[in-house]
């Protein structure tokens, strides 16, 4: 049985469909990335799955309980963890004080541990706290618990990169031991880094469902090769495969007139840029032979993986 099933899932506001006919399951023991720029209807998915608002048409089931019933949701929520995009605390209160009504509401197996692991102010008031230290507290009261199944909404948001490289260690050793993870983030590197599958939701439609290694053939990477020597444009565009949208410029010594020519001709320091699917070994044989000025190698955007592969501009 699936930890998450959606089956049509549609929610409208008026004329606005912030989910259109959703569909799609989380299997027990993986982490599923739920990935859309912001607004796209990923926390609407989300507060349909936990029953925080009800859905125009569809339904799902959550750990295998209705998410339209709400005595067997409630059932559900005792065995899941949830971290909100925004956290709402008591302001008044510590951290020490929250982590207390906490534990009384769904108990405490495990929040030392995750309390030496993300480390939050408990004896400060909430409203004294950082951004960052409302995520981490959120962390802790997420799966203090012990829960079954996690859903997590944006849940680096506000983290130093110390601390989101701790929870993305925590997070893989959990689903080594079992458990289920659905999170949200609008963060390609993210997504690429923890995932088994992801889910690509664009202006309330599901795009796409599928495993991460093929996400990553899809979206690619961002190359920019400077070369103080000429490469000619072939080595790239026809003697590489995995190249697109390759742009050549040129250095001091180039203005735009010579660029074309510039591909035969020594002087002058060599900028290509381009959208690179291919295999990266590859890549670096093609530059070896040529005086190597800079390489970078980064993540596209998930604004230009939307715009390449599901077409138009609409909800990016």
């Amino acid at each position: 049985m699936a930890a998450i099933e959606l089956e049509g899932l549609t929610k409208e506001y008026g004329e606005v469909v912030a989910n259109d006919d959703v569909s799609f399951t989380v299997e027990r023991g993986e982490i599923f990335g739920y990935l859309g720029p912001n607004g796209a209807g990923k926390t609407t998915t989300i507060r349909l799955l936990l029953g925080f608002i009800s859905p125009t048409a569809g339904g799902g089931r959550i750990l295998g309980r209705d998410i339209t019933d709400e005595r067997e949701l409630i059932e559900a929520k005792r065995r899941i963890g949830y971290l909100p995009d925004d956290p709402q605390f008591d302001e008044s209160a510590t951290g020490r004080e929250v982590l207390e009504v906490h534990a009384g509401i769904k108990g405490d197996e495990r929040s030392d541990e995750l309390l030496e692991l993300f480390d939050p102010p408990l004896d400060r008031p909430i409203r004294e706290y950082s951004h960052g230290n409302v995520r981490k507290l959120g962390l802790v009261t997420t799966f203090m618990h012990d829960p079954e199944l996690v859903i997590l909404d944006e849940p680096t948001s506000g983290l130093d990169p110390l601390m989101k490289q701790r929870f993305a260690d925590f997070v893989r050793a959990e689903r080594d031991r079992g458990l289920t993870l659905f999170f949200s983030s609008h963060i390609l590197g993210e997504v690429r880094r923890l995932c088994d599958r992801v889910g690509i939701i664009r202006a309330g439609n599901l795009v796409t469902v599928e495993p991460i290694d093929a996400l990553l053939h899809r979206s690619g990477k961002v190359v920019r090769v400077v070369t103080a020597d000429s490469v000619p444009r072939s080595t790239f565009e026809d003697g590489l495969e995995g190249v697109h949208d390759l742009e050549v410029g040129g250095g001091d010594a180039l203005d735009d007139a010579a660029v074309d020519a510039a591909d035969s001709s020594p002087g002058g320091y060599r900028e290509h840029t381009f959208t690179f699917t291919g295999a990266v070994d590859d890549l670096l044989a093609a530059v070896g032979e040529y005086d190597l000025v800079d390489l970078t190698i980064e993540e596209a955007p998930l604004e230009s993986v939307f715009l390449r592969f599901y077409g138009g501009d609409e909800g990016v």
